[in-house]
């Protein structure tokens, strides 16, 4: 029987995997496509993994859990649970955010590693590409790179003319568009900025405020 992998909606445990129908015509068929052969190129080295059932439904969704944005090393990470579930482990708790020994275990074998001390909340959920595992797909990497600067490229393009609706209008916390703040030990947040303003909104990590930087960098991604 052939596991379909979910992505991150499969890390709280006890969620099932499930099969998904993927429609052709969803966007951004490109970025996509280079985020299910990247996904097939780590199937290579791990035949155990499930296939991803929708790789579109990665883009543009931000993991807390995961502590990324959307990247290789992102990727690489939903991989270690893809695996964890094939094998039944349970690798993470605390509704899916604190990730735990077993996590990290495969997180190794699959070239990713966390040489601190596990975070108080997230557990070992921040890990990193080892310099062998950035050698193996270097040309993964450089190839997704590529269609994530073009996605950006392509849906950060002519934001004037785009309607934002009437939260985001009148600076309502209930919705609007969300901005990156960051904070100065490297980790960020989406946040809609009329909330931040209320109030900070502290890191975890280093207890220091999220800010929302003075000039926004549409094209940044997360490396």
């Amino acid at each position: 029987m052939q596991i379909i992998w979910d992505g991150p909606e499969s890390e709280h445990w006890g969620t099932q995997a499930r099969c998904h129908y993927v429609s052709t015509t969803q966007t951004p068929p490109v970025l996509a496509a280079e985020l299910a052969q990247a996904w097939a190129d780590i199937q290579r080295y791990h035949p155990e993994l499930p296939d991803l059932a929708a790789p579109e439904s990665l883009i543009g969704e931000s993991s807390s859990a995961c502590g990324h944005e959307l990247s290789f090393e992102r990727l690489l990470h939903e991989a270690v649970h893809g695996v964890a579930a094939a094998r039944g482990v349970r690798d993470t708790s605390r509704a899916g955010r604190y990730h735990n020994r077993r996590f990290l275990a495969i997180a190794e074998e699959m070239g990713l590693d966390h040489p601190e001390e596990p975070h108080p909340s997230s557990g070992f959920s921040l890990v990193t590409l080892t310099p062998e595992a950035k050698r193996r797909y270097r040309p993964t990497m450089e190839r997704l790179q590529r269609a994530l600067k073009a996605h950006t490229a392509a849906t950060s393009s002519d934001t004037s003319r785009t309607f934002r609706g009437p939260a985001a209008r009148h600076g309502s916390s209930g919705g609007g568009v969300r901005v990156k703040a960051v904070c100065d030990c490297g980790r960020n947040v989406r946040v809609v900025p009329s909330v931040l303003a209320q109030a900070p909104i502290v890191c975890g990590g280093c207890g220091k405020p999220f800010r929302i930087p003075d000039v926004v960098g549409a094209g940044a991604v997360a490396s």
